[in-house]
């Protein structure tokens, strides 16, 4: 059992927030291996639509570096080629992508007005071409409806499969179109994301990943209402877009990352693509615990660091560390 800060803090990222290396490894191959079997899907199964293999791409998480344990998703695009469709956008936001050539594998997916494209019909098409070819324990199409969930035989993660569409360049600007759950389309680009992320981390030499996942894992604690993942990565990205600096030490930061949490719960958080106003969308309640809950953690954050200068020992300190993480950060010994 560690006997400094430093090391409690080294032993919690290693062995319980950050996933494990041969997992990450395993998952790879695993992820490679399934874009490649899905992309032969098409030469395999009747009417499976023609994709467009040049713009798949991942996304999620753990395509960011930012997920922390369990390893529980896999998130990837299928990109499909549009043969000439194209969307559009209702005063509602809602968008629909219409298919023009009745010859196309797309054609089979629309609706009943023979033109617009459903999302929830070509999900099923992955769904049952999977199933009629690979083995997997199981497969759904999630319950928002938005992508396809394959589990795997041996494994504790899954993949999340959503089909999507690249648009066209206009003003050196594309996004994809991804289901929406109600059958339409929605806007993504998992492209911004990245480079985000990557962008601010290489900023701040590399040390902004850790306290990402550390957030998270503090974050999935039953001390408070959970916003999701993608909010409070989010807030601590414009956190730090800002910051002058990141000390090499995760203890020293989190005090202003939790006034950062603190600071931004009640405040609109733009969504970097610019495809909503607003990623925080929890109630007023959620907001208020939430709030009190980084604002008593800040405290006792600082209190941590005040006990790691006064005390003889750290075991003050890490005892301080024990109450904001829980009983899985180290005990000292």
């Amino acid at each position: 059992m560690p006997t400094n800060v430093n090391a409690a803090f080294n032993k919690f990222l290693n062995e319980t927030v950050n996933l494990a290396t041969e997992d990450s490894r395993v998952a790879r191959t695993d992820r490679d291996n399934l874009r490649s079997r899905i992309q032969g899907l098409q030469s395999q199964v009747d009417y499976f639509p023609t994709l467009y293999t040049e713009a798949d791409i991942n996304f999620g998480s753990f395509a960011r570096k930012t997920k922390k344990r369990p390893l529980d998703d896999v998130d990837m695009f299928f990109c499909m080629n549009g043969y000439g469709a194209h969307y559009s956008e209702g005063l509602d936001g809602i968008i629909k992508i219409h298919v023009t050539d009745s010859s196309t594998n797309l054609y089979q997916f629309t609706n009943s007005d023979n033109e617009t494209l459903n999302s929830i019909k070509v999900l099923n098409k992955f769904k049952s071409s999977v199933e009629s070819v690979y083995a997997y324990r199981s497969s759904e199409v999630n319950r928002r409806q938005e992508v396809v969930v394959l589990t795997l035989n041996n494994k504790d993660w899954s993949f999340d499969i959503a089909p999507c569409f690249l648009t066209a360049t206009v003003n050196d600007k594309n996004f994809y179109l991804i289901p929406d759950g109600a059958g339409n389309w929605k806007k993504a680009d998992p492209r911004i994301d990245q480079e985000r992320t990557t962008r601010i981390n290489q900023k701040h030499d590399g040390k902004i990943l850790n306290i990402i996942r550390i957030m998270k894992y503090w974050n999935a604690r039953a001390t408070m209402p959970t916003m999701s993942s993608y909010l409070l990565e989010n807030i601590i990205l414009n956190y730090y877009d800002n910051a002058l600096s990141c000390s090499n030490y995760i203890d020293l930061e989190l005090p202003s990352v939790f006034q950062a949490v603190r600071d931004a719960i009640f405040s609109t958080v733009p969504d970097p693509k610019g495809f909503q106003n607003d990623l925080n969308d929890l109630n007023f309640d959620d907001k208020l615990k939430i709030h009190t809950r980084a604002g008593l953690d800040k405290d006792k954050a600082l209190e941590a660091r005040r006990l790691e200068t006064d005390c003889e020992t750290h075991k003050e300190c890490i005892n301080k560390w024990r109450e904001i993480f829980g009983s899985e950060f180290p005990e000292y010994g």
